[in-house]
């Protein structure tokens, strides 16, 4: 049971607790997913610890790149089309260890 009012302080709000990312193992891992998309494929980039507008930023940049669209959500950034191999040659330059996963 929790408190929700006290006659000495009035309503109670809950705390806000920010989830945070399970840390990776320091390995970025480019997977091309099609299920739910109506086999329009993507490349899913997961395993980046970096903050939110860091990560933005680099999806950004990828997206630009590559010349496609794509989004970034929740730690994991999604890009349209398979550009596995120039993901991985673009993040590679940039200092990650990369991995291809999956199909």
């Amino acid at each position: 049971m929790t408190l929700v009012y006290s006659t000495e302080t009035g309503r109670i709000k809950p705390e806000i607790v920010k989830e945070q990312r399970p840390k990776g193992d320091g390995v970025v891992r480019i997977q091309r997913q099609t299920s739910g998309r109506k086999g329009k494929g993507v490349c899913v980039i997961t395993g980046l610890d970096l903050e939110d507008k860091a990560l933005n930023s680099l999806a950004s940049e990828l997206k630009r790149k590559l010349g496609c669209g794509g989004s970034f959500k929740d730690g994991i950034i999604e890009i349209q089309g398979d550009n596995r191999d120039l993901i991985k040659q673009i993040l590679e330059q940039k200092g990650f260890s990369v991995k291809l996963s999956g199909g």
